[in-house]
């Protein structure tokens, strides 16, 4: 009992020194910048419901990921390299792993037969939604480490088998199947056949009743979820502080909505991504098991993954599954064409 108490004490005085102590007013101007962000968006893109062009998306995707640099650049400044490694690396990894999830938002938009110039609304309220979720996840996933060492083990040893599982679905066809939560919504209330606009309520013959657009947006908020199950251990691997979490979390969300328009088809030509973030999400895992080992002082100090092994590791995998997935779909291509 009483090891396990020192090993407590160390573990919280370690995450003390290791995260920024970022006061309130920095919190709330944190989230007055991403409103704003949001607002911005929603006042310039949504006010009028439209087609998203690949130029257009393009710009928006420029602009997020700017501000993503910006700040990082802040932590920098404001903070130390240290922390602005952290970030960077921790936006990186939510980043690639959003691009992930791009694919599974196509198959739910095509599945419910969205129409182009609604899809920009239903990602911005699942948006909305994985944001809170997230919040929520980061709020409780930062109280367990700080208080528990061995959290440590289970948030590795998921990331491990997450990176097994997905590798082996690799090549499984994806299908939409809807989950219990949109089960049970259309079980409940009555839905639709056909889309009303953006509205997800309409009144027929004193009944009201759902439309299609309310059980989509239940469909990518359920699908963010189990989204976030995966991203926020893979994200407190690389930090402990609850503020590069969210922020790298939130900026990473942020240009989600213009890299679905963006890339389109090229999402399919990734053929070995999923491959790449197991890759990474199995290095990650890794780092956490190592780290709990050295909470309990069962390994030697040199083996640690410090914060540029782990910036370096997660962007050549990027690059080499970019590379490789790209080169195998023109070779595809060319054959095809051939044949």
């Amino acid at each position: 009992m009483g090891a396990e108490t020192n090993v407590l004490a160390q573990n919280v005085a370690q995450a003390q020194s290791d995260t920024l102590n970022v006061p309130w007013w920095v919190w709330l101007v944190t989230l007055g910048g991403l409103a704003v962000l949001l607002l911005l968006d929603l006042v310039i893109v949504d006010r009028k419901p439209h087609e998203v062009t690949t130029g257009e998306a393009g710009k928006w995707v420029a602009f997020y990921i700017g501000c993503a640099i910006l700040f990082g650049v802040g932590v920098w400044f404001f903070g130390s390299y240290h922390f602005a490694v952290e970030y960077f690396t921790g936006y990186i990894t939510e980043y690639s792993l959003s691009v992930d999830n791009l694919f599974i938002f196509m198959v739910i938009m095509s599945s419910f037969a969205v129409p182009s110039v609604h899809q920009h609304r239903v990602l911005l309220i699942g948006i909305l939604l994985a944001l809170v979720m997230r919040g929520i996840f980061i709020a409780v996933g930062a109280q367990l480490i700080n208080n528990f060492v061995w959290v440590f083990f289970i948030f590795g040893a998921f990331l491990l088998w997450t990176a097994v599982s997905m590798v082996r679905k690799k090549d499984e066809d994806e299908e939409y199947k809807e989950n219990a939560v949109v089960r049970w919504v259309r079980k409940a209330y009555p839905v639709t056949d056909e889309y009303h606009g953006t509205k997800m309520t309409v009144k027929i013959e004193g009944k009201r009743w759902l439309t299609p657009m309310a059980v989509v947006i239940v469909a990518i908020g359920s699908a963010d979820l189990l989204f976030a199950v995966d991203s926020i251990p893979a994200i407190f691997g690389i930090t402990q502080d609850p503020f590069l979490v969210f922020a790298a979390n939130a900026f990473a969300l942020m240009g989600l909505r213009q890299l679905y328009f963006l890339l389109g088809g090229l999402v399919d030509k990734l053929v070995y991504l999923s491959v790449g973030l197991a890759a990474i999400l199995g290095f990650i895992g890794i780092k956490l098991v190592i780290h709990a080992l050295h909470a309990y002082h069962l390994v030697p100090d040199w083996l640690e993954i410090g914060n540029f092994l782990s910036l370096g590791v997660i962007v050549v995998i990027l690059a080499i599954t970019t590379v490789a997935s790209l080169a195998k779909s023109k070779k595809d291509v060319q054959a095809t064409s051939g044949g």
